[in-house]
């Protein structure tokens, strides 16, 4: 997987969501390389990284995960996963991955009702927004543009950066595996759970409040099946908590995986 690498120190991990790239964490990737090495990579079929040859699955794409991280030398790694790479991250906990893991606003957690709306919401916002990629820098370009195109994910979509909401919504077009993926969130497995005493490492599930891609109240859900788990709320915050509240994030994410700390995050 194509991966780029910043700052020094020990190595975390961040695993972007469907149809982004490592360019989805430039908000905290400054933080986060301060104190750390940080290592984003493009999943394959997103990003750089080719896709898959065969199968395109929460289960191929975690393999895929697993297998980078055994080639590059990063066995019990700290890993951070948004949206669907937090679905990855918390099925990485269940494998029995024994670094700290956050995950925030992963998928998987669900009931039938908020999949369909799911499904419903984000191939319809895929479909426009491929159609419109001749129109993405004007769009992008003024606060109007940017609330209207991004409401469904960020609080307060007219604070993002124009770069930062231009690169994501050029994924939707130019991700290769976008759409196996996206069908294999909704039509595949439901995310399974770990009992009670099972997790071989740190596991914290940061949430927020004004999720409208993964609602708030799967985080019960995503709790009962990760008894173990760490729950953050983030407030005045959507789907992205690295965009929304990026210092918060940044300081959840480095105290969490700081060997020293413990309780709540």
């Amino acid at each position: 997987m194509h991966a780029i690498r910043e700052g020094s120190g020990r190595p975390l991990l961040l695993v972007h969501g469907l149809g982004s790239s490592h360019r989805n964490w430039d908000p905290i990737l400054p933080a986060l390389s301060a104190k750390r090495e940080a290592i984003a990579v493009d999943l394959p079929g997103f990003g750089r990284t080719p896709p898959l040859p065969g199968e395109v699955s929460i289960a191929s794409l975690t393999d895929s995960v697993e297998d980078f991280i055994a080639a590059e030398g990063l066995e019990n790694v700290d890993l951070v996963g948004s949206s669907m790479g937090a679905r990855i991250a918390v099925e990485l906990a269940r494998r029995g991955h024994a670094g700290t893991i956050v995950a925030l606003n992963p998928g998987g957690f669900w009931d039938d009702r908020q999949v369909k709306i799911f499904g419903a919401t984000i191939k319809a916002s895929v479909w426009l927004v491929r159609r419109i990629q001749p129109a993405l820098p004007m769009l992008t370009a003024n606060p109007a543009g940017r609330t209207a195109l991004l409401a469904q994910f960020s609080a307060h979509p007219w604070k993002l950066p124009q770069n930062l909401v231009l690169n994501e919504l050029r994924g939707f077009d130019d991700s290769p595996s976008l759409d196996e993926a996206l069908r294999a969130l909704v039509h595949g497995p439901r995310q399974l759970g770990a009992p009670a005493g099972s997790l071989k490492g740190k596991l914290v599930i940061g949430w927020g409040r004004q999720d409208k891609v993964t609602f708030p109240s799967q985080a019960e859900r995503a709790l009962r099946q990760f008894p173990d788990a760490t729950l953050h709320w983030f407030s005045d915050c959507g789907h992205f908590p690295h965009w929304d509240r990026p210092e918060e994030t940044a300081a959840l994410i480095l105290n969490a995986s700081d060997p020293t700390t413990t309780g709540d995050y």
